[in-house]
């Protein structure tokens, strides 16, 4: 039929309903068989929902079906079809269910699980869609939801339902005039998904202990779970960890499923425990029917500008508690006040290909964030990005989580953090901008353990406090002005391993644990220090650190405090000058092996007993403000001088290959070289139980400025002096 045709008849129709002749039934029109279209043939047409509202009804068949051309005009976007049912007392929307203007019964719309926001009438932000929005979600029929417009909500809502697509289509969002909410509440975005506790709790102390990488789980009676459901485990305070534990200190605080029923008493779930529970410890498990699949995605958001300290008038677009598969993409904020994508208790997730610029707030702890993901699992952000913010990631108690492609600029307040409640097996690859690692302070706990960091370039890296066999490889820290620490490298000596990273104002290494059983190596990186005289190693440091083929710049009266032993392989150090000052080492074992030092050298300054050790064909050369390539402190402690395949070249006459001025010495040079300088080893430094033996060595131009007379415990012979 011609859509003249079409139109005269829907006139007719509308006049006899007036005038209360019968409407024509189904089949009036020529369709596609309902077989093919799996939905009811129109009888007829109307042009707006108006129209459909003045419809008579009396005598209507029940499931007749009417094509509604447009909501407020034919072909904006708001048509859809409709089926009669005088017996529905459904709650009317305005966009699913439609009461007649007369009569009982209602309109009932008619679709295949897609709808959207102009079916409500809703064509732009001049009005606000959050009834539309709730009749949607709400609707378990619907499993898609659109928007073509942009869209304004007012209020914030909390859902339960699971299997949702919302796609916004790249529209943008506004909440100018949200409702406010409580001071301190992250979770009230404007769409909150949050699965249910189903009131069932099991509390178990552990009759034995629950080592790391265990996904076997001592629950007491078994009985009370099923293959398949979801609970979270929370153990007790860690209060053997610090004096005054915080509150939010827990080794195990996750949303895991249970996979399998082991016995009476122990269930299997999926999830590697990242951390040692002792015997005694309590854990308690909580069910949980959570919210799955959700997706949103495309979405600008425009959130409302409000004052740093005013959280409550602030707004985000999403968060998501207790939730499987829910993924957010190509999310694009800007003004918004708590995190963009807010996530607790949440694993097997996606964000990916969000941004965010210009926060309400970027010192209001929370605040500022493109995501934050609280006790989560599995998850996976990539491809994001933010300007101006507070954090880009943020993972508190997470584990097992990936981060890729991610950047941040205008980044003072650091990009990418996690809190230190016990995160474990994090990987960034990838990704720009500062980084601080279980740096939030007592209330979490400072703990983290296997977090490795690929291919990254920052301002600023700290990952100080008790993180353990921390990876970093390609790292790169370049300083800028005006920020403070900028330039900075700082790790924690407690397996860490840095390979190819390079730092443009400090390295720092203290150590705030001993847990790793692997060594503490930097290889094939370079670091450059704009400050004299800092401490590299911190006196923390009690076990070793390796340094192999690193190079360290502008080296000047640095430290390396630390008592671990300290050795440096195939390394080049550097000083600032000339008239540089030589590094002091309180190391109980240096050892140089291979590589080379220039305008600088080595003051042992411990007050405890010291080894040094020269070999492999490693270089001394230059000069430095204290003259001496090696030296001592006079101190308690004796040193232990082992020298041997190495070579020593002064850049003048005054500079001493050695000065040795008293304490106690035990010295061995068989084999080294000395080029020019002198030799200064003062009958003082070989007393009591000293001893020297110097032999076998080629001094090349060297003066012996003083050196001790042969008796049973000196031995100067045998070596070729030119």
């Amino acid at each position: 039929m011609s859509g003249k045709g079409f139109m005269a008849r829907r006139s007719v129709l509308l006049a006899a309903g007036a005038g209360g002749l019968a409407i024509a039934g189904p089949g009036a029109l020529t369709a596609a068989s309902a077989d093919e279209r799996n939905r009811p043939v129109p009888a007829f047409g109307v042009a707006t929902v108006a129209d459909l509202l003045v419809l008579r009804t009396a005598g209507q068949a029940p499931g007749t079906a009417v094509e509604v051309l447009g909501y407020l005009s034919p072909g904006d976007g708001g048509g859809q079809l409709v089926r009669w049912d005088p017996a529905s007392q459904a709650v009317a929307n305005g966009g699913t269910v439609f009461k007649p203007a007369a009569g009982t019964g209602r309109w009932l719309a008619v679709h295949d699980g897609v709808t959207d926001f102009r079916k409500f009438g809703i064509f732009g932000a001049t009005v606000t869609a959050d009834a539309a929005l709730e009749a949607m979600v709400n609707d378990p029929a619907i499993h898609r939801i659109e928007a073509h417009t942009d869209l304004q909500f007012a209020k914030r809502h909390v859902f339960h339902r699971s299997f949702l697509d919302l796609d916004f289509g790249g529209h943008t969002v506004v909440t100018y005039a949200i409702e406010p909410t409580g001071p301190d509440e992250p979770f009230a975005a404007v769409m909150f998904f949050q699965g249910t506790l189903s009131g069932t709790v099991v509390t178990r102390a552990l009759a034995e202990p629950a080592p790391e990488l265990r996904d076997v789980f001592e629950v007491g009676d078994s009985s009370k779970f099923e293959v398949g459901s979801w609970w979270t485990a929370v153990s007790d305070q860690a209060s053997w960890d610090t004096p005054k534990p915080g509150r939010d200190q827990r080794e195990l605080q996750k949303f895991v499923q249970v996979t399998e029923i082991v016995d009476d008493s122990h269930i299997r779930v999926n999830y590697l425990n990242g951390w040692h529970l002792a015997a005694g410890r309590v854990v308690t498990w909580t069910k949980v029917e959570p919210v799955q699949h959700v997706n949103v995605r495309n979405l600008v958001f425009r959130g409302k500008k409000v004052a740093p300290d005013q959280p409550a008038l602030g707004s985000n677009p999403f968060a998501f508690e207790f939730a499987v598969h829910c993924n957010a993409s190509n999310i694009h904020g800007t003004a918004t006040f708590w995190p963009l994508v807010m996530r607790r208790y949440n694993t097997h997730y996606r964000t990916e290909q969000c941004t965010l610029a210009n926060p309400s707030s970027v010192t209001w702890g929370g605040a500022g964030y493109l995501t934050q993901q609280i006790y989560c699992l599995y998850g996976h952000v990539s491809d994001c990005h933010v300007s101006n913010s507070r954090h880009l990631n943020d993972f508190t108690g997470s584990a097992y989580c990936y981060v890729t492609n991610c950047h941040g600029d205008g980044d003072d307040q650091g990009p990418f953090v996690t809190h230190g409640q016990y995160e474990h097996d994090l990987v960034y690859t990838g990704n720009s901008g500062l980084m601080t690692f279980a740096n939030s302070g007592a209330q979490w706990g400072g703990r983290a353990k296997r977090i490795t960091v690929r291919k990254h370039i920052c301002s600023w890296f700290v990952a100080r406090v008790k993180i353990t066999d921390l990876t970093l490889e390609d790292v790169r820290v370049i300083g800028k002005p005006g920020l403070a620490g900028s330039g900075m490298l700082w790790v924690n000596a407690d397996g860490v391993q840095l390979r190819g990273c390079q730092a443009s104002d400090t390295l720092i290494i203290s150590q705030t644990t001993t847990d790793s059983a692997r060594p503490n190596v930097i290889e094939g990186s370079v670091f450059a220090f704009t400050a004299a005289a800092t401490e590299i190693v911190q006196a923390s440091t009690i076990t070793p650190v390796h340094f192999d083929r690193t190079t360290l710049l502008n080296l000047d009266g640095h430290k390396f405090s630390g008592t671990g032993a300290l050795t440096f392989t195939g390394c080049t150090l550097r000083g600032s000058s000339p008239g540089a000052a030589p590094l002091t080492v309180a190391a109980t074992d240096l050892a140089v092996r291979s590589g080379e030092t220039v305008n600088t050298g080595f003051v042992l300054g411990a007050a405890t007993d010291q080894r040094v050790e020269l070999g492999s064909g490693a270089r001394l050369g230059g000069t430095n403000s204290a003259k001496a390539l090696l030296s001592r402190v006079v101190g308690a402690g004796t040193v232990r001088w082992e020298l041997g395949d190495y070579a020593s070249s002064t850049a003048d006459t005054a500079t001493a290959h050695l000065a040795l001025t008293g304490g106690t010495n035990t010295y061995r040079a068989v084999g080294a070289r000395f080029t020019g300088g002198r030799l200064l080893l003062a009958a003082a430094a070989f007393g009591g139980t000293s001893y020297l033996q110097h032999t076998a060595c080629v001094e090349e131009g060297v003066e012996r400025t003083e050196l001790p007379p042969d008796s049973p415990r000196i031995s100067i012979a045998g070596n070729l002096t030119i």
